[in-house]
């Protein structure tokens, strides 16, 4: 009891750390900072559900971002929908394309699977990018609209957007922890750890995989829809690039996959290197925040391969001992 005692104290000053943010930090760039950490949380939290709980390593959610940015996006610019009927049509979408992806490729297994999903990304690109109906590689520009929470634009500040990312995470990590505490979650880790013992007790693997993507996409393609308003520009290299697909899967393999609180762990840290260097050094970072991610991972595999969130489990118990690992299974097994 004292110990749940002091975890519901410490989700308590952290909610209140949250909320109390912007009115501490008035100034727009670090809103701005907080702003991407919640979004590449929410990303890594939504790959979490197939490659962290199932270990179903996917390297082209950047296609669900992909597409609920330019849902919300078009249904905004064609027909004046609000980007939150947007954002809610860009998850179905995503959801009804998740299906049609993962029912043939969750045939593959181990890192087969991962090359499909890459060599779908590329091919979605690239579809965007000679597809003039909807701007090609010129993008998309988004209209300017009225300062309201309707349709979701705020000018003058940017701590609207820092609430609407934050309840955005807020959502995908709860939905999160209930998914852990249920049946689901049971069967998502079942299948991670051992899936020809997990198919040979009556778990069906292809249907729960296929729950598992669904919620990936769902959330996914939430992400991309508020990245859109974010920064009113969208175009097929800012949200269907394979470099976006790696970074998110970093993030949560720092924080440590398979956990509730990894992804906000590893956007905790890796973010703010990033955005650090993008301004010490100007530009894109001259390829030292990938140095310094690569490093990290490469500390995280060989010295706690659980991630942060396994680092500081251990830290609470008081062991040196590492805890077990949470890196997805070099082979899961095929569908059942």
């Amino acid at each position: 009891m004292p110990g749940h005692a002091w975890r519901i104290g410490g989700l308590i000053v952290l909610g209140a750390a949250l909320l109390a943010f912007p009115a501490v930090f008035t100034l727009p760039y670090p809103r701005d900072v907080m702003i991407k950490i919640f979004l590449y949380a929410l990303l890594a939290q939504a790959w979490n559900f197939l490659g962290g709980y199932c270990g179903q390593v996917s390297l082209g959610n950047a296609v669900f971002f992909g597409i609920g940015a330019y849902t919300s996006s078009i249904l905004l610019v064609w027909w004046g929908w609000s980007p939150w009927l947007g954002m809610l049509a860009g998850s179905a979408l995503a959801v009804l394309v998740s299906q049609a992806i993962g029912f043939p490729c969750f045939r593959l297994r181990g890192h087969y699977f991962a090359i499909a999903t890459i060599a779908i990304g590329e091919i979605v690109q690239t579809i965007a990018l000679n597809w003039d109906a909807i701007g090609a590689a010129r993008g998309l520009q988004l209209p300017i609209k009225p300062e309201t929470l309707f349709d979701f634009q705020f000018h003058r500040a940017k701590w609207p957007y820092y609430y609407i990312a934050l309840g955005l995470f807020a959502g995908v990590f709860g939905v999160t922890a209930l998914v852990e505490r249920s049946r689901a979650g049971y069967y998502f880790r079942a299948i991670r750890e051992e899936p020809d013992a997990a198919a040979s007790l009556g778990v069906p693997l292809t249907r729960y995989k296929l729950l598992a993507i669904a919620l990936s996409a769902a959330f996914t393609a939430a992400a991309g829809s508020f990245y859109a308003q974010y920064v009113l520009f969208i175009d097929p290299e800012s949200v269907f690039p394979l470099s976006l697909s790696i970074l998110v899967c970093l993030v949560a393999v720092l924080g440590g996959v398979g956990n509730l609180w990894g992804p906000l762990l590893g956007a905790a840290i890796l973010i703010p290197l990033s955005e650090a260097t993008r301004v010490y050094f100007g530009g894109t970072g001259k390829a030292v925040d990938l140095m310094i991610y690569g490093g990290l991972i490469v500390l995280v595999a060989v010295f706690q391969p659980a991630g942060l969130a396994g680092l500081l489990a251990r830290v609470g118990r008081g062991t040196s001992e590492p805890g077990p690992s949470a890196m997805p299974a070099a082979a899961p097994g095929g569908s059942r």
